[in-house]
């Protein structure tokens, strides 16, 4: 008799539902007054929300129950398959430009956008290459450089576009899997020196990234221009106190936060909800992380491993730059908070990866 698998972890599951239903609520508080100013339907971006958060559901239903080690086989084919849509993207009359960015494929207000499914795509195959029993990721030039070639080149088509936030969740992610995979610390922290002269270099070749990281340093200098989301994020989250002014009752999501219901979300949530609001929310992500790294320890195999550590990574690193933005300790760019700010193909893909790390979830030790 076929002995099943255990259910996958209660804990894992209930910070992902719950996130998820808090992010439901705040999508549609945050964003019913831009959502009725611009649609005449406060209920246009819950609506479209729910939709997507449906498809997602669908998707780590999915995943949840499907044998991570099937992802081993078809890591390379997902990989081309992600690359190729950066390609497309960039291609005038095929790729969407929205935002000032061509980061979209689609129909009208319909789209997906190929870098986030880039940042799951190169999770699953990192894992699968760097798990080989052969590979000696102690070799710099063998063992370091092949993978970071392949990171170089996703990164490089992602800032294409540009989409320096993603780029940066995608490559933070990739350099986790490479540290746990066993990395030299000495190779890491000579390629830590020259990231931090490229990603200077980035920020020195736009003007507004140059802007963005004077706003950072003195939002006050220029209040109306590249310091103004922050001004406004932090004065929605000052009046926020222990408890908040209550559901629904933000200020600031009337037309003083850019796009409320997007990046800056938690800053509406901490007005709304307060201290208490924005720890709970904390409170969830770090229990998502530490049963995630529980997992990542406790399954047998190396591809498991080094799976979830990416899962993991990526949610925790888009996390960490979020609230880092919102609460001014980090300069503007656009990351979504993941299950919560509202987007389709961010809350997708975020919830087709938990399914995985819940499917791994049932082969831990």
């Amino acid at each position: 008799m076929k002995q099943s698998r255990p259910a996958p972890d209660i804990w894992l599951f209930v910070c992902i539902v719950s996130l998820l239903a808090i992010g439901m609520v705040m999508v549609y508080s945050a964003g019913a007054v831009l959502a009725f100013h611009e649609y005449g339907d406060s209920y246009y971006f819950v609506k479209r929300q729910l939709l997507f958060a449906g498809l997602g559901l669908v998707a780590m239903y999915f995943t949840a129950r499907t044998d991570y080690r099937i992802w081993q086989k078809y890591a390379k084919v997902v990989l081309l398959i992600c690359l190729a849509l950066l390609v497309a993207v960039l291609i005038p009359g095929i790729g969407v430009v929205r935002g000032g960015a061509r980061s979209w494929l689609g129909i009208s207000s319909f789209g997906i956008q190929p870098s986030e499914f880039m940042k799951l795509g190169m999770i699953l195959f990192l894992s699968q290459w760097l798990s080989r029993p052969d590979y000696d990721i102690s070799s710099f030039t063998r063992g370091l450089l092949p993978p970071l070639g392949l990171m170089g080149l996703a990164f490089g088509l992602i800032m294409l576009q540009p989409d320096l936030g993603t780029g940066t969740v995608m490559m933070g992610a990739s350099m986790l899997i490479v540290f746990t995979a066993g990395a030299r610390l000495k190779h890491l922290g000579l390629l830590a020196l020259s990231g931090a002269a490229g990603f200077a270099a980035l920020i020195a070749a736009a003007p507004y990234r140059l802007q963005r990281i004077t706003a950072f340093l003195d939002p006050w200098s220029d209040p109306l221009g590249a310091g103004y989301q922050i001004i406004q994020s932090l004065y929605a989250i000052g009046p926020g106190g222990l408890a908040g002014l209550g559901l629904g009752m933000s200020r600031q999501k009337y037309s003083y936060v850019p796009e409320p219901q997007t990046d800056f979300i938690f800053s509406i949530l901490a007005e709304e909800l307060g201290f208490i609001g924005g720890m709970t929310v904390l409170g969830l992500f770090l229990v998502l992380v530490w049963r995630g790294m529980r997992v990542a320890i406790t399954i047998p195999d190396t591809y498991g491993s080094l799976l979830a550590v990416g899962i993991v990574g990526m949610v925790a690193v888009q996390v960490v730059i979020n609230i880092g933005v919102v609460i001014g300790l980090m300069p503007v760019t656009g990351i979504t908070l993941p299950l919560i700010s509202y987007g389709g193909s961010s809350l997708t893909l975020m919830l087709t990866a938990l399914g995985i790390l819940l499917n791994l979830s049932r082969y831990a030790r």
